[in-house]
């Protein structure tokens, strides 16, 4: 199994960056993860409602190039749905039943997902009603997605 989460900007802090890292570790005899980062567009000062949509485009595009036709994707969306743990491994796991092997989580900039985006996924997927940085959703997916593993397993993963 590849699991691949793609977002807009750079992590910028160590501690998160080994969090993240962590994960990709810990997932590592179970899957095959790849964290892909993309630049944020310049966004202008107070700008239209057009010109986010525009931004947020050009951001989905620069992020849509690494999703491949067979991918099963996954956006990360404050109106997609929300999961547990146990709901969300399990959601894999009948991906996998059903012959997907290739995850790819998507994550929009800090003004949000574009329409493209919003098209392209196969599910949408709402990690709390708090509000996030885009940056700590990565960090939070990356230990939801070893935990989802974990149960999948039937392995404990209570740290």
């Amino acid at each position: 199994m590849r699991m691949t989460i793609a977002g807009i900007g750079r992590i910028k802090e160590k501690w998160m960056r080994d969090g993240i890292q962590e994960y990709v570790t810990r997932l590592a005899p179970m899957a095959k993860m790849q964290i892909i980062e993309q630049e944020e567009e310049k966004m202008p000062p107070s700008p239209s409602n057009a010109i986010k949509e525009k931004v947020m485009a050009k951001e989905g595009e620069k992020i849509l190039k690494y999703v491949g036709s067979e991918d099963y994707v996954i956006l990360l969306d404050t109106s997609g749905k929300e999961l547990s743990s146990v709901a969300l491994s399990e959601l894999l796991q009948r991906q996998m039943t059903a012959g997907k092997s290739r995850f790819t989580f998507l994550i929009g900039g800090p003004f949000g997902n574009g329409k493209n985006l919003k098209e392209r996924a196969d599910f949408k997927l709402c990690l709390s009603p708090m509000t996030f940085t885009h940056q700590m959703a990565r960090l939070i997916l990356a230990e939801q997605l070893y935990r989802a593993m974990k149960i999948m397993r039937h392995e404990p993963y209570h740290l």
